[in-house]
Parts: C-alpha cells; sequence; structure tokens
C-alpha cells in the first residue's frame, strides 16, 4: 500500500509493505502512478517526496505475483502502469525526490533513479539485481542511460552485485548522502524546505527546458533559451526579479 500525506506543499508518498521489504505489487504499482499523478494536478503541491517504510526503500516489484500463466494483455496492462511511474516522474512540473534508506534494489533502484533527485545514508543500498535471476533491469537502463555515461550505466545494470550509496555518489546519482538516519531526516526537510520556496512557475519552465535540451545540439538549446528569456522579459518577470534583488541589497547594506 501507499500512504499519502500533504503538508507545507509538500505531498509524501510512503511504500508500505515492510513485510516485504516494500516489495511494488500490482496494487501498490496503482497507487503509487494514482498518487503521482494527484501531487501534480494539486496546485498546493510543490514538491513530491518518495520513500519506504521500515528501514528500506524498496526492494523491486513482487515477483510472487509474476505468473507465465498470464495473458499478454494482462502483462502489457500491468507494465504500461509500471512504466506511468516513470513517465509521470519525468514529465512533473513539480520537483522530485526518493529518500533511501537499506535496500532500493531492481524496481526500487528504478523508482529511486526516476526522480529528480536522491537523498540518502549510508546504510543504503542500491543494485539492478534483475541480473541474479538472468533478465535485464529493462526500464532501469532507459533511464540510466540518460543519468550516466555508458560504461557507467552498463557496469551498474550488468553487474548482479549491491553497490552502496558511497559508489553512487562519487558518480553522480546521488544528490546528498548522510552519515545517519538522524541526519538523513533532518537534511531532507532543509533541501526539500530549499525547493518549497521556489516559484512553482520558474521550477517548471527549467524542468520543461531541461528535458526539451537534453540530447539536442547546442546551437538549437540555445535559441530555446534565448526565445525564453525573451517571453520572461516580455512578461514582466525579469523586472520583478531586477526589482527583488535591489529592494534585498538596499536591506542587506
Amino acid at each position: 500500500m501507499i500512504k499519502r500525506s500533504h503538508k507545507d506543499h509538500v505531498t509524501r508518498l510512503v511504500v508500505s509493505r515492510p513485510e516485504r521489504r516494500n516489495a511494488l505489487s500490482w496494487a501498490t504499482i496503482g497507487e503509487l502512478a494514482e498518487g503521482i499523478g494527484r501531487a501534480e494536478s494539486d496546485p498546493d503541491c510543490r514538491c513530491l517526496l518518495i520513500t519506504g517504510d521500515g528501514g528500506h526503500f524498496v526492494a523491486g516489484r513482487d515477483l510472487d505475483e509474476a505468473s507465465a500463466d498470464a495473458t499478454l494483455d494482462e502483462t502489457l496492462a500491468n507494465d504500461e502502469a509500471y512504466t506511468r511511474i516513470f513517465t509521470a516522474l519525468r514529465n512533473m512540473s513539480k520537483p522530485s525526490v526518493s529518500v533511501v534508506r537499506g535496500y532500493a534494489v531492481a524496481g526500487g533502484f528504478t523508482l529511486a533513479m526516476g526522480c529528480d533527485f536522491v537523498l540518502a545514508d549510508r546504510s543504503a543500498r542500491f543494485g539492478a539485481l534483475e541480473m541474479r535471476g538472468g533478465f535485464p533491469a529493462a526500464v532501469n537502463t532507459a533511464i540510466l542511460n540518460h543519468l550516466l555515461g555508458p560504461r557507467q550505466a552498463l557496469e551498474l545494470l550488468l553487474s548482479a552485485d549491491l553497490f552502496d550509496a558511497d559508489h553512487l555518489y562519487r558518480i553522480g546519482l546521488i544528490n546528498q548522502l548522510y552519515d545517519s538516519e538522524e541526519a538523513l531526516v533532518e537534511g531532507t526537510d532543509k533541501f526539500v524546505a530549499g525547493l518549497v520556496w521556489l516559484d512553482p512557475t520558474a521550477v517548471k519552465l527549467t524542468k520543461e527546458t531541461q528535458r526539451a535540451t537534453t540530447g539536442i545540439p547546442i546551437s538549437n538549446a540555445l535559441v530555446m533559451s534565448k526565445h525564453l528569456n525573451a517571453l520572461l522579459m516580455a512578461s514582466g518577470r525579469i523586472n520583478e526579479a531586477a526589482e527583488y534583488f535591489e529592494k534585498t541589497k538596499r536591506q542587506s547594506g
């Protein structure tokens, strides 16, 4: 199940199946996709936070539900719900943050990497453990290819081992790394507060521009950026910002 709460402009989704190390059942996958959609459509939400219950993030999908007897249509429908999670996270106008303790493996590794930001403590362990069962981490392949160089991505995808949080921090997959669970809680509050403070429209435009300019020639990206600046100038946003900074300068001086 997914526990949902909302406070101070932050929507929190907690994967809560601690008896299964929060492995994602088909029902939980549907609830998670629905919770992400609600956060995106909620005008009071400025940040989405995803974490796990009971000391772990998510230990993949629940393989006990896998069945070779399922029809192709049933299997496709289930996996459509699963991939909808990552499409929704990628297209969100609000920032998303995964907060990781314990295991984030297989589908849990994918879920953590699907968010905009990853915060973790040093207990966290990540891995594409699908390879232990002889099948590829299909969705995580697509995600890691957008986050890493090909050699680093392939190392993570083909390894059946666990990687500690320090390793992922060194290669840029974790934004903030904390020494303890207590430090993770305090650091998360501070990190999320910094996101909530930001202007929602500015956040939306930044995320859209980043997505749109990924993978295109720099010359085209600069044209897009130029047009965005012109739009902001015409809208009065840049003048408002200049007045704000001038006011702040007078107050601090």
